[in-house]
């Protein structure tokens, strides 16, 4: 319990100290790219600090230089910093209003140009959806969770349909990805933090030209299948990960 108390302050200073960083530096010189590098740096060096292992499956999936959507399973808030270290290129996140009030982290997070979404308000959501797809539409990637919060007892939820009227809108594919573990390293509200290792399964992009907004249903189906599947996977000891891993590459 110390042990994890001591880190957790230590994450606490480290974060302060790169949330300062991420938004001054656009301020010197402007440009989101400079923000999401500092937030890629925060996220590693939190995960060294905390003795995480990630093993990352499918990397080659993720589309280079083209726009896509990463929507992640979510159980631990170490699945910000999974994503952060080890999905390769730029993105943005779609993040809870919440998350905006924290004093200077805040503004860090508007510096790397990440998108405000407003769940109580469906008004306001669907608006900030409108601005992720023209973001979207001008080359930028984003990232999400469609469960819409953090699950505690190792399932996963039900996904949230707005974020697939995005994908669909903003004609774009969707990248399913797996995080096994994270919830083992750090609970939904709990402190305490546990070394060990996580594994992140990046699958092939799904294509969203075939679906309308009347059959986002059937989209939302398989990609959450895809998810859960993989997960469930992961879950499994005896999962050959290699030969998973060569799989991929030969498909």
């Amino acid at each position: 319990m110390i042990r994890s108390f001591l880190m957790v302050i230590i994450a606490i200073a480290v974060t302060a100290f790169m949330s300062t960083c991420a938004f001054l530096f656009p301020l010197i010189s402007p440009g989101e790219n400079k923000a999401h590098k500092v937030a890629n740096l925060w996220a590693r060096m939190l995960l060294w600090l905390t003795s995480t292992r990630v093993n990352v499956i499918g990397r080659e999936n993720v589309l280079l230089g083209k726009p896509q959507i990463f929507m992640a399973n979510h159980q631990s808030d170490f699945d910000i910093l999974i994503v952060m270290a080890h999905i390769p290129g730029q993105f943005c996140w779609i993040a809870k209003k919440e998350l905006f009030k924290i004093p200077i982290f805040g503004k860090a997070m508007r510096s790397a140009g990440y998108i405000e979404i407003d769940r109580q308000n469906h008004e306001k959501a669907m608006k900030s959806l409108d601005e992720a797809a023209q973001k979207i539409r001008e080359g930028k990637s984003v990232v999400t969770f469609p469960e819409g919060t953090r699950s505690k007892d190792r399932t996963i939820k039900p996904f949230k349909q707005g974020l697939f009227h995005l994908a669909i809108k903003a004609g774009v594919p969707i990248v399913p990805i797996s995080i096994i573990g994270a919830h083992e390293i750090m609970p939904k509200r709990t402190l305490q933090v546990r070394p060990g290792k996580i594994t992140m399964i990046i699958d092939r992009p799904v294509d969203v030209s075939g679906y309308t907004i009347e059959t986002r249903g059937e989209l939302i189906e398989r990609v959450r299948g895809i998810i859960v599947g993989n997960f469930e996977s992961g879950r499994n000891p005896d999962t050959d990960f290699e030969a998973a891993d060569r799989r991929m590459d030969g498909l």
